[in-house]
């Protein structure tokens, strides 16, 4: 039996084969994504994430370590392909207004239609708060998070020629925590913070990072 592979992956496999490392993470993230979502991290179980993906329970441990890497790599690959896509669409932006309009618009979606991910994001978060362990495997993402959107603000700036009304670290550190308060509250009262007022809010401050107001 290939290693990491479950038995009824193998014989399903003809010939059996490895596996390239990223398509095993690919599948046990979009696996741990279903299970945390579903079950929450307390009750997430290793064994039936690893069976969901066709694996057995070593091949996580071998790719992420345990269950609060997992959880840590879920938030992060989302997180990630979050900046990908607005980084994607300020760069295709033919001024100012537009990128800050597509950017907003995008986090705005993402936070509504990905509830799940703010719940999984809270969770943790209150996690950390309670268990240096947890903290421990938290901290480094969100600074990596914080960071990401300390570049963004500092491209955005250089490809439109805006004067940031602040230094990219603490234009990233507002945005960052801007948007998880957004994400937080949507979660809490979605009918007052819907998708047009987290639009609205986030363009605002980033108007005023960028100076965009004073032009207007």
């Amino acid at each position: 039996m290939v290693p990491g592979v479950s038995e009824s992956a193998s014989r399903s496999s003809e010939p059996a084969r490895r596996l390239p490392r990223d398509e095993v993470r690919r599948r046990l993230l979009a696996a741990a994504a279903v299970e945390f979502t579903e079950r929450g991290y307390d009750d997430a179980r290793l064994d039936a994430i690893a069976r969901a993906a066709g694996f057995t329970k070593g091949a996580v441990y071998s790719n992420f370590g345990g269950k609060r890497e997992l959880f840590a790599a879920v938030l992060t690959e989302r997180a990630d392909a979050e900046r990908d896509a607005i980084g994607s669409d300020v760069g295709a932006a033919e001024d100012l207004e537009s990128a800050l309009t597509g950017a907003a618009r995008h986090v705005a979606d993402r936070i509504v239609t990905d509830a799940e991910r703010g719940r999984l994001g809270l969770e943790f978060a209150a996690r950390a708060a309670r268990d240096e362990d947890v903290r421990e495997v938290l901290a480094p993402m969100r600074r990596s998070q914080r960071e990401s959107a300390a570049a963004a603000a500092a491209d955005l700036a250089t490809q439109t020629g805006a004067a940031l009304a602040v230094d990219p670290d603490l234009a990233g550190i507002i945005m960052h925590c801007l948007t998880n308060g957004l994400s937080m509250e949507h979660l809490a009262d979605p009918e007052h913070i819907d998708e047009a007022t987290i639009e609205h809010a986030l363009t605002a401050v980033m108007s005023l990072l960028t100076g965009r107001t004073r032009e207007h």
